[in-house]
C-alpha cells in the first residue's frame, strides 16, 4: 500500500493539528490528511466524503468533543467500521473511549513512530 490512505485528523488546537498532519504526511501509506477542528466539523466532513479510511480524534474540544463524536460515528451504519484512534492528554478517558468504540488510544504528545504503528495495525 502506498499513498492511498485518507486520514481525518480532528483537533481544536491548530498547532497540534499542523504537527499531526506533518507527521502523517511523512508516512508512506498516507496520501491525504483532512483536518477538522471539532467533532461537529468532523461529522460534516464524513457526510461529504465517503473515502475517509481512518480518524485520529482528540477528546477534549469545544462544540462537540471526541467522545460524543465517537458515539455518533459508531451509531451510524455507514461509518461504524471506520478505524478511530483517540489522541488525548487525559489518561482517565482511555477506558471510556475504548468502551464507546475507539480502536486505539495514544497519549499526547504523540510520536510519529507510535502513530505509524497504530495506523499499520488498523489497516492490515
Amino acid at each position: 500500500m502506498s499513498k492511498s490512505l485518507k486520514v481525518l485528523a480532528v483537533d481544536d488546537d491548530m498547532i497540534n493539528l499542523k504537527l499531526l498532519k506533518s507527521m502523517l504526511m511523512k508516512n508512506d501509506d498516507i496520501g491525504e490528511v483532512i483536518e477538522a477542528k471539532n467533532g461537529a466539523d468532523a461529522i460534516s466532513v464524513l457526510k461529504e466524503r465517503h473515502d475517509i479510511d481512518m480518524i485520529l480524534l482528540d477528546i477534549i474540544m469545544p462544540v462537540m468533543g471526541g467522545l460524543e463524536m465517537l458515539q455518533i460515528v459508531r451509531a451510524d451504519e455507514h461509518l461504524k467500521q471506520l478505524p478511530i484512534i483517540v489522541l488525548t492528554t487525559d489518561e482517565t478517558k482511555k477506558t471510556e473511549a475504548l468502551e464507546i468504540g475507539a480502536n486505539g488510544f495514544l497519549m499526547k504528545p504523540v510520536r510519529a513512530a507510535d502513530v505509524a504503528k497504530k495506523i499499520s495495525e488498523l489497516t492490515i
